[in-house]
């Protein structure tokens, strides 16, 4: 749209939106010519019905099963669900950084992808990594129940590494000065988190090559009896706690991975393609990732945990507890913050 009237003008670079702004040759005006993005680009289904499609995906439904219910083809599902979920982890890569956490802990839940691992062919292992066995690697803060990252491959040492990484370069960590002695007290490196993970070897290499000195861990593995038959409940009969870094002593009670644990439950429940003893699993490890970065989304700003005891009383979400979110939101807001930071970005 011209701005002054005049015929002649020419292209003046763009703004930070990436809008073309525009000159005219005889005032020398400049405007913007703005563009109307899309939130789902060239998808043509309308956004109503997007919503009630992701809502009954992050609810727990099977593709097939909006299918059903919307009327739209569980192709263009998949592709809606690719696009959201995409959207959602740049969102949360965008959010979750400089967090003041306390404990976090840590553990990787078993699915797989198009096969189960005893099902590739020697050709198929040697050649790809994203059939067969796959692990969710998660992490939730014990106090705020906020899942600050995640990352989903194979239960590797390399994995293990990377994603504690991620984790810590999400935290807010202490300047050299803080390590300092103050007020005529020893020097001594100050511990920004504690972490609590299982037994897994590689984790204690990667906790220290991400934190370094400024951690309390320690690792904690669970005993059980009565596990001959696979899928059912075994009786814990026992743990052994083991302090790595900077706990000592009766401090050794402290840690725990039963809320990560229980995080996994949750997961399985409002994931259909994570539901046990049932046709589902994930086709491509592109959905899977998608598919997680929703629920990952929608867990953080959008669901509340209970409280502890038969009263039934819900917690502020986690985005409230770690000073994300001022307010409870809904889908619908989820929905726009991660599809307005899309178009910007």
């Amino acid at each position: 749209m011209i701005a002054c009237g005049h015929l002649e003008f020419r292209t003046n670079g763009k703004d930070r939106h990436g809008n073309v702004r525009y000159r005219c040759k005889h005032c020398g005006k400049t405007w913007v010519e703005v563009r109307h993005v899309k939130p789902l680009g060239a998808m043509k289904v309308p956004v109503e019905k997007a919503k009630m499609i992701l809502r009954l995906l992050v609810e727990g439904s099977s593709i097939r099963s909006a299918e059903r219910l919307t009327g739209v083809h569980r192709d263009t599902i998949c592709k809606l669900l690719v696009h959201f979920g995409e959207a959602c982890r740049r969102f949360l890569d965008e959010r979750m950084q400089g967090l003041k956490l306390t404990h976090l802990q840590f553990d990787e839940q078993w699915t797989y992808v198009a096969k189960k691992q005893s099902r590739l062919t020697m050709t198929e292992r040697a050649e790809s990594s994203e059939q067969g066995d796959i692990y969710l690697w998660t992490c939730v803060d014990q106090k705020t129940k906020l899942m600050p990252s995640f990352l989903i491959g194979k239960r590797s040492a390399d994995n293990a590494r990377r994603f504690m990484m991620d984790v810590a370069s999400r935290l807010t960590m202490p300047n050299p000065h803080a390590s300092d002695a103050h007020a005529f007290q020893p020097a001594g490196y100050l511990a920004v988190v504690q972490i609590s993970t299982d037994g897994f070897a590689a984790y204690p290499e990667a906790v220290d090559l991400a934190f370094g000195p400024y951690v309390r861990y320690g690792t904690i593995i669970k005993e059980y009896k009565n596990a001959s038959m696979i899928y059912t409940p075994s009786e814990m009969i026992g743990t052994k706690r083991t302090g790595i870094r900077g706990i000592e002593g009766r401090q050794a009670r402290t840690i725990c991975t039963s809320h990560v644990e229980r995080l996994n439950g949750t997961q399985r429940l409002f994931l259909k393609r994570l539901n046990r003893l049932t046709l589902c699993f994930s086709k491509k490890l592109e959905n899977l990732e998608a598919a997680f970065a929703i629920f990952a989304a929608s867990y953080n700003y959008c669901w509340q945990t209970r409280m502890p005891g038969k009263s039934g009383k819900k917690r502020p979400t986690a985005a409230m507890m770690a000073g994300l979110a001022g307010h409870v939101w809904s889908f619908d807001e989820l929905f726009a913050a991660v599809l307005t930071a899309r178009t910007q970005s």
